[in-house]
């Protein structure tokens, strides 16, 4: 586990796991734009959270359309702990630019804190069948997050849980670089 402290007091703390299995307000889910969770993350949510999220991510789809790429939708969390799902579209690493992730992350952050949520857990977005490597996905995620820290009032802690050892370290290392100064 790897932990930073902004200056605004909010903490992000990395670490080894299952999103399904965090606790936070929010987890962010590695969306594609018309939110069906075959695979990957998105499937791992609807297999342990229920079905009443893919029922809920196509009734979204219904009525605002597809989710652009680097944009973020809400259901709630079935039968997760978290209270909500904030599904957010990253990129196609190759087809579309990775700087997408980056308004992601920052749109989920947004979203977040409009729905007043103190904690969110966010996946390594886009590096699974999306195609991003993890260095890349690792910095354009703590930028974002660099950039939009301070902003943020409602939400004091931010999660980075990640799938396995390779992509806890490749994280780890990248976040460690970006977010020198705030390490504890």
């Amino acid at each position: 586990m790897a932990r930073f402290r902004f200056p605004n007091g909010i903490e992000l703390e990395l670490m080894k796991g299952d999103i399904t299995e965090v606790e936070a307000d929010a987890i962010v889910n590695a969306a594609n734009s018309y939110l069906e969770h075959g695979g990957g993350v998105a499937g791992a949510i609807v297999r342990k959270g229920g079905y009443v999220i893919q029922e809920e991510s196509r009734e979204w789809v219904r009525r605002y359309g597809p989710v652009p790429v680097g944009g973020v939708a809400v259901t709630s969390a079935g039968r997760l702990r978290a209270k909500y799902v904030i599904h957010a579209v990253g990129p196609r690493c190759g087809i579309e630019p990775i700087e997408k992730l980056g308004e992601a992350v920052v749109n989920a952050l947004r979203k977040a804190e409009e729905l007043g949520l103190r904690s969110i857990a966010f996946p390594a977005i886009s590096t699974g069948i999306f195609g991003c490597p993890y260095d890349a996905a690792a910095q354009v995620m703590a930028e974002a997050i660099r950039g939009e820290y301070s902003g943020l009032k409602a939400v004091r802690r931010i999660i980075i849980c990640l799938y396995g050892d390779e992509a806890f370290n490749v994280f780890n290392n990248v976040f460690s670089n970006v977010l020198a100064e705030f390490r504890i």
